[in-house]
């Protein structure tokens, strides 16, 4: 369970949130047919190696609930208290989402990305606060907004996704919403700014996105990047992100720059990859395989990635002087850890 009282989230959040989130996917068995435990060890020792202060248990791959408890409790156990455990509210209907979120703070989960359902088709900020503070209130743990055009509801309600005024009631009626990842109206920096303004002394404002964090840490303050697949960088991420803090700026910028090849081959892969309004997971599975974690198979139906894109995505790692795996593709569907 949470070291922290539902009362008490945004005070544990100021507190304990310093750092970055990366994502961590579940790992299967070659044949699919159940978790690969020892996968998900791996993957979760790696990530606190790198110096990520928690990770997101990514549900939005082909896995029922009880196995994304499973998957939960596995990073727990292997991370105890190194990891914030993060869960991704991320389901197919509030019902079920009220279900998970319960289940995985039983499971150990101490903060919670909230998501909306695709089916979900609010006409009116009152919906949208309707469901949020339903799902809020089902939970003792710290849950993190997130304002983003995947949910539909620009420009139909608004175009900053999830408006200010919206974002004020629910920070005054649910006492556990204790972060936002500020991401409205992508691809602009306005939400982060004006979060960070309305509302950066009450909760925590997180920028998951490392080539605006970047920049942006060095004329506001940013405590948090969460949740994003920063695996793709290796170590990198928490290590620029402690500069930042240090206020070693001109030493962030210039690992910026000596980024900019791999960001901008993820940027491009990201365009062809990421259709839809989803985000295609194998991609992440296998950013994050040519740092070093596991890899491995995912199950159907599931998004698809071929040799053109792992091409560009490890060429931009190797442009950007950063040592990506150079195994055979062929490996990266088998996994380092095959079961």
């Amino acid at each position: 369970m949470a070291s922290y009282k539902k009362h008490e989230a945004r005070e544990w959040a100021r507190e304990k949130l310093v750092g970055v989130i990366n994502c961590t996917l579940p790992s299967f068995s070659n044949d699919l047919t159940r978790l690969n435990e020892k996968a998900i060890r791996h993957d979760t020792r790696l990530a606190i190696e790198h110096g990520f202060i928690g990770t997101l248990g990514v549900c939005e791959v082909s896995i029922t609930l009880d196995e994304y408890i499973d998957f939960l409790a596995m990073i727990k156990d292997e991370a105890r208290d190194r990891l914030v455990l993060t869960h991704h509210a991320s389901w197919n209907t509030l019902a079920q989402n009220i279900e998970a979120v319960q289940r995985a703070e039983a499971a150990g989960a101490e903060f919670v990305l909230l998501s909306y359902p695709p089916a979900f088709y609010p006409e009116s900020e009152e919906d949208i606060y309707q469901y949020t503070k339903a799902l809020c209130d089902s939970t003792n743990l710290a849950v993190m907004l997130f304002p983003m055009f995947l949910w539909g509801f620009s420009p139909r309600i608004h175009p900053s996704d999830i408006p200010v005024s919206l974002i004020r009631r629910l920070i005054d009626d649910c006492p556990n919403v204790a972060a936002i990842k500020a991401e409205g109206g992508f691809p602009s920096i306005q939400s982060v700014i004006e979060c960070n303004r309305l509302f950066g002394k009450e909760v925590v404002i997180s920028m998951p996105i490392e080539g605006e964090l970047i920049p942006l840490s060095q004329i506001m303050p940013i405590q948090l990047s969460a949740t994003s697949d920063h695996e793709y960088w290796g170590p990198l991420i928490p290590e620029v992100f402690n500069l930042l803090q240090d206020g070693e700026f001109d030493k962030a910028s210039e690992i910026f720059w000596r980024m900019h090849p791999a960001r901008k081959a993820k940027g491009l892969v990201a365009q062809q990859m990421h259709g839809g309004h989803f985000i295609n997971r194998y991609v992440w599975k296998f950013q994050g395989w040519l740092q070093g974690y596991n890899g491995g198979p995912l199950r159907m139906p599931t998004q698809r990635i071929h040799d053109p894109q792992m091409i560009t995505l490890r060429k931009g790692l190797i442009d950007a002087g950063l040592n990506p795996s150079m195994e055979p593709f062929r490996d990266f569907f088998i996994g380092r850890h095959p079961m």
